[in-house]
């Protein structure tokens, strides 16, 4: 069991930078993995990143492959999301997820919404022309 707040989102410039945070309680927070997704209005929930239980694995969507990092510090239950040259497209509510470890190499579910056992409830990030 684990529950997940998100936090700094907000307005940005075109080309600025942003750091989010997922803060996390309840259960041991290196036994899951952790996942963020975006939703803007109109359009589906896409993945953006993913890291593994201890952190050495991270997965980026190709749309942000180079700009944004992801990162978890455990001893302080948070995972990271760093976003760099943010572009207008970005604009999107962010949602950090979690998923209990299981047998399966998360390799092969990361980007699965669906996969994920608990949610935040997200974090606006608004990226200006």
């Amino acid at each position: 069991q684990v529950q997940l707040v998100e936090s700094g989102g907000g307005l940005v410039q075109a080309g600025g930078s942003l750091k989010i945070s997922c803060a996390a309680s309840g259960r041991t927070f290196s036994d899951y993995a952790l996942g963020w997704f975006r939703q803007a209005p109109g359009k589906e929930r896409e993945f953006v990143a993913a890291i593994s239980w201890s952190g050495g694995r991270t997965y980026l969507a190709d749309s942000v492959k180079g700009r944004f990092t992801i990162a978890r510090d455990n001893t302080k239950n948070t995972g990271f999301l760093y976003m760099n040259s943010l572009k207008p497209e970005d604009t999107a509510v962010y949602y950090c997820a979690a998923v209990f470890r299981s047998g399966s190499p998360f390799g092969t579910y990361y980007d699965t919404a669906r996969k994920y056992d608990y949610w935040g409830q997200g974090t606006q990030v608004t990226v200006s022309s």
